[in-house]
């Protein structure tokens, strides 16, 4: 009980940093809504694996600006204050579920205001908003573990980017699969496969954050 009630209070307090600033979401938000508007000055016209691959590197990046903030942008004063009222697992978990609710909204953000900027729609639409969730989640878990790492060196930014490489790779690869089944109509059946891989790496990834992060956030 004790730990859901310091879960609930630290969302609330992201939730009440964000409603204050505003400057992250609506910074990342921005940066989507114009990268697909200068694609779609380059492009005028994307289908297929095309519009799919450019999605994801899009979702890409954007995920790595609003998901790096967590722990790079948490000055060490407000790492003494969270360390003295709620425990790491606590920690991780709301920063966890906060940025899987923001990368969510995001990703929906984006993924309207592209098919509607491109007029064009994948064939199995349903499937398709299954892996933007998948794809959500799995970069949300990812990141922010990467990201509590790297606020513990120095030169943060750049060390999320290196060790953010060898780890998303896989998870980008599979989500370009599976993405690439909705887009060709296949049969839901097909892709049981990349939902399951995408599933199980997710589990792993919390697993070990909840593992390795108090031994992390006492140093």
């Amino acid at each position: 009980m004790q730990l859901i009630k310091e879960v609930k209070y630290l969302i609330g307090k992201e939730l009440l940093l964000e409603w204050r600033s505003k400057y992250a979401l609506n910074g990342v938000v921005l940066y989507v809504v114009s990268t697909v508007f200068v694609c779609f000055l380059s492009f005028v016209s994307l289908r297929g694996i095309t519009w799919n691959a450019l999605f994801w590197i899009i979702m890409l990046f954007a995920s790595i600006n609003a998901v790096s903030k967590s722990f790079l942008q948490e000055s060490k004063g407000r790492q003494l204050y969270i360390y003295t009222i709620a425990s790491p697992l606590a920690l991780i978990i709301s920063k966890t579920i906060y940025n899987i609710f923001l990368m969510l909204l995001l990703t929906l953000i984006a993924l309207g205001f592209y098919t509607l900027v491109f007029d064009y729609v994948p064939e199995d639409m349903g499937l398709y908003l299954v892996a933007t969730v998948l794809g959500s989640l799995s970069f949300s878990t990812i990141f922010t573990m990467i990201s509590a790492i790297a606020s513990k060196a120095g030169n943060g930014g750049m060390l999320m980017a290196i060790l953010s490489f060898p780890v998303i790779i896989p998870v980008i690869t599979v989500l370009i699969k599976l993405s690439k089944n909705a887009i060709d109509g296949l049969d839901r059946s097909v892709s049981l496969d990349e939902i399951g891989i995408l599933l199980i790496i997710n589990v792993l990834v919390a697993v070990f954050s909840l593992m390795l992060f108090p031994y992390l956030w006492r140093d």
